[in-house]
């Protein structure tokens, strides 16, 4: 029984352990389903949200990309309206310096200059882009107004601040002050720095960009009038002086202080003393001159470029020289007319005026000096000076007198033997040809330093060229060939040496033109592919350098000349070979490229028309 009860109680243990089990399996069954249920929940909400995702980045990359493209856009119409502003301004800068240029430079050159500065840079856009429009010819006009009005300012500030230059100021300048040890040197200041400034800027203006030479004839004559009211002045004082006190200058002797001159015993002046008066203001305005005209040199080479300084000089010192020699002309007669009249005495009053130029002729000179060449007397063109063909003819005139002079010269040599006295023709050449030779290489001298006068160095090769090949076929029509090789055995072959040198000098000039032909900086592209804006801009410029340059150097080269016509055929064959052969690889590079939409604009001449260009060279009547 009590098994029975045990077993009946243990099985009602496991029962409910079972059923307990159950419901946790139950329990834990229910919360697996619920899970999976989330788990496959979050699973949709993931798989939805990566939809989601991928949706959004497909619809922000075109987004993206359209802003980058936007702001590409907004960055060119940025650039374009900068460079807008820049066009429009070039059509504003009539209207926007009007006011400026109708008031002058007067007190303000600086803002004037800048001004002028802006209404170049427009002539310079209008003519490069737009040369049809009629603003190019308004702010041409006023650009011409402009430069007008600076050539006014450069005349009103000259006449108004020169002055003649007071006497008692000259004095100081020329005189001797014996009180002193080491004498001062007296500067004659003839402008205030500050106007000085003003007129050197605007010559400087005027050359540059003005391409005006008239303001250094305004110069020169304003200047040449003080210069002769200066000394005109100084005469002046001295009349006052001697008639006012009676008291005379010693003849040729300086002042020393100022005005007090040297005294002699006061007395009435007679006519014998009005001429001692006469002649001692006479020579103090040499001196006056000399001292005068140094001043203005100095003043003038602040102002006049380097190569029409001795022009301009010479123009403004010619009224003052005039006056002078006129004047000592004007003494001279008056002793003249004195010795007429048997008062030989007069001619020693002229004594004082010989014995001061003589003492003052070193630095006259100096201050005078006057290269006949510099500028106005050598050949425009280039052509044979007249000093080559005077030189070949005293040779040439010399060989026909040979024995004669060749003897007078052998007669001159140091050593001398009895089988060199006669006077036989080869003796008499033997003589002649060192002289000859001498000759020559001072015409070579000469001619080489003329040449440096001609601001164009092709011009100058011209020149030389012309010379040397003179002197050669002269040399070689007459029998001097055989005079000078006498003494320079390889004189021949040194001149065609010298007349090679001169043609490629001369064909150096034309690289200017040449260079822009070459492949240098030339784009590589494939047949048919679009160019960048840089390489169409690049080909542009070559072309147009090569137009520019081509007629620039025929306009100024076809006014040289070349007297020599084989030599004038020669120098231009080749030059049309080299510049011809250059043009037309240039073409053949360029034949396939679309550079621009207005080809005839930069492709202005045919290759054949460039030589028939380079044929008239040399031609006046071309």
């Amino acid at each position: 029984m009590v098994h029975t009860e045990d077993a009946s109680s243990r099985k009602r243990e496991i029962e409910e352990k079972l059923k307990q089990e159950q419901e946790t399996l139950s329990f834990i069954r229910e919360n697996l389903e619920k899970s999976d249920q989330q788990t496959k929940g979050m699973v949709s909400i993931l798989s939805s949200f990566e939809s989601r995702l991928m949706q959004l980045e497909n619809s922000i990359i075109p987004v993206h990309k359209q802003t980058e493209n936007l702001q590409r856009l907004q960055e060119n119409v940025d650039k374009t309206l900068s460079c807008m502003d820049h066009v429009i301004s070039y059509y504003h800068v009539a209207k926007d310096t009007d006011r400026i240029i109708r008031e002058g430079p007067t007190g303000r050159l600086d803002e004037y200059l800048a001004c002028i500065a802006k209404i170049q840079k427009a002539v310079e856009y209008f003519q490069d882009n737009n040369p049809d429009s009629p603003e190019l010819n308004t702010v041409k006009a006023r650009f011409e107004k402009g430069k007008e009005l600076l050539e006014a300012e450069f005349r009103s500030l000259l006449t108004r601040y020169s002055k003649p230059v007071p006497p008692i100021l000259i004095l100081d300048a020329i005189g001797v002050d014996e009180e002193l040890e080491v004498q001062e040197d007296v500067v004659l200041e003839h402008l205030p720095e500050a106007v000085l400034q003003d007129i050197i800027c605007i010559a400087g203006w005027l050359v540059e960009y003005g391409r005006n030479q008239d303001f250094m004839n305004v110069y020169f004559q304003i200047r040449s009038n003080q210069l002769d009211r200066s000394i005109k002045g100084l005469k002046d004082h001295f009349r006052k002086n001697s008639a006012s006190s009676g008291i005379l200058y010693s003849p040729a002797v300086q002042t020393k202080r100022k005005d007090t001159p040297t005294k002699k015993a006061p007395k009435r002046p007679g006519k014998d003393d009005v001429l001692d008066i006469e002649i001692d203001s006479y020579i103090h305005c040499i001196s006056a001159f000399v001292k005068l005209a140094q001043s203005e040199y100095a003043l003038l080479a602040e102002i006049i470029p380097e190569h029409h300084q001795k022009k301009t000089f010479d123009s403004l010192i010619q009224e003052a020289l005039d006056n002078l020699m006129l004047e000592g002309d004007n003494i001279v007669s008056a002793a003249r007319r004195a010795i007429m009249r048997h008062d030989y005495s007069a001619v020693l009053t002229i004594f004082p005026i010989l014995r001061h130029l003589k003492m003052n002729k070193s630095e006259f000179d100096a201050t005078l000096q006057n290269d006949p060449d510099k500028e106005y007397n050598m050949p425009k063109d280039g052509t044979v000076h007249e000093l080559t063909s005077n030189a070949i003819l005293f040779l040439q005139q010399l060989l026909d007198f040979h024995e004669t002079a060749g003897a007078m010269l052998a007669s001159q040599g140091t050593t001398t033997s009895s089988s060199s006295s006669s006077s036989s023709s080869s003796s008499s050449s033997s003589s002649l040809s060192s002289p000859g030779c001498k000759v020559l290489g001072n015409l070579q001298l000469n001619l080489l330093s003329k040449s440096k006068v001609y601001e164009d160095s092709a011009l100058s090769a011209i020149f030389l060229h012309n010379n040397y090949n003179y002197t050669l076929k002269s040399l070689e029509k007459s029998e001097l060939i055989q005079l000078v090789t006498v003494t320079q055995k390889k004189a021949e072959n040194s001149y065609r040496e010298l007349i090679e040198q001169q043609i490629q000098m001369y064909q150096h000039s034309w690289l200017k033109v040449t260079e822009h032909l070459t492949s240098r900086n030339m784009p590589v592209f494939q047949p048919g592919a679009k160019l960048k804006d840089k390489e169409r801009q690049v080909i542009k410029d070559k072309f147009k350098g090569f137009n520019d340059g081509l007629e620039e150097l025929c306009k100024i080269q076809k006014g040289w000349a070349i007297p020599d016509k084989e030599q004038r055929d020669f120098i231009r064959q080749a030059q049309r070979r080299v510049v011809s052969e250059a043009y037309r690889a240039f073409l053949h590079r360029c034949a396939n490229i679309s550079f621009t939409k207005n080809p005839e604009k930069y492709h202005k001449y045919r290759p054949e028309e460039v030589e028939e260009m380079i044929e008239k060279l040399f031609d006046t009547s071309a």
